[in-house]
């Protein structure tokens, strides 16, 4: 009876499915860890406009800070798991595609990863060592809010690239025969959602709060999938 189920537990179906869990556990984490820091503790803390709040805001509560910190180290180290293990489930629909996928995802990740850097020299300028003693506390504060607005374009310039993932994904999906079509047109709707803000930052920053209504897609898009892949993993295909 234990090798006839072992037997079941390892064929290629169960597997997949297993994997597709894994992977949404890993995606709920990356969810609920950056809305935190991006919501909880960015949009709590920095003021925009306003350097003195904005320090004011960081020394008060600057474990919290670092928590968030530690929270998008988390989610990024997630994130690669997560562009190996689609790559996997997504490589019975394309091949070369799944990897691109992985590619633009992956470099995303690395992006967000070297600007973390900016949060943690906002923290450094505002600690109040020796050697910044030069500058007086107006000029700490500015710069302090000037590289966690940085920090701001340097996580849209990664989302180009994780919006392009999306769009990927979202056509490996519609071809798969392991998830539904409507998962893949969320995703791709979610991409574009991540390259109109992205891009509306960059080009046209006075238009960048107008558009914020286009985040919706990709909150919808990724909880659904994530949700999806949780509660159903994946079918092996035909």
């Amino acid at each position: 009876m234990n090798s006839t189920r072992y037997e079941s537990e390892s064929t290629p179906g169960a597997r997949m499915k297993a994997t597709a869990r894994f992977t949404g556990l890993l995606y709920l984490v990356i969810i609920v860890l950056g809305l935190f820091s991006e919501v909880v503790v960015r949009g709590g803390i920095i003021v925009p406009g306003d350097a003195a709040a904005t320090a004011a805001n960081v020394a008060g509560s600057e474990f919290l800070f670092r928590i968030g910190f530690v929270s998008d180290v988390v989610v990024f180290l997630c994130d690669v798991a997560v562009a190996v293990l689609l790559y996997v489930l997504l490589r019975p629909a394309g091949d070369t595609a799944s990897l691109v996928a992985a590619g633009f995802r992956i470099t995303g990740t690395a992006i967000y990863g070297v600007n973390l850097l900016n949060q943690m020299a906002a923290i450094l300028l505002l600690g109040g060592a020796d050697y910044l003693s030069v500058l007086d506390p107006g000029q700490l504060e500015a710069l302090a809010l000037f590289f966690l607005q940085l920090h701001g374009y340097g996580y849209d310039l990664g989302l180009v690239f994780f919006g392009l993932h999306c769009l990927v994904v979202g056509y490996l999906l519609v071809r798969s025969e392991s998830f539904p079509d409507v998962l893949g047109i969320l995703m791709a709707l979610a991409g574009l959602g991540y390259l109109v803000g992205s891009f509306t930052l960059f080009l046209l920053p006075a238009y960048a709060s107008a558009v914020l209504p286009v985040y919706i897609a990709p909150l919808i898009g990724e909880l659904a999938f994530c949700a999806w892949l949780l509660a159903r993993g994946a079918e092996p295909p035909r």
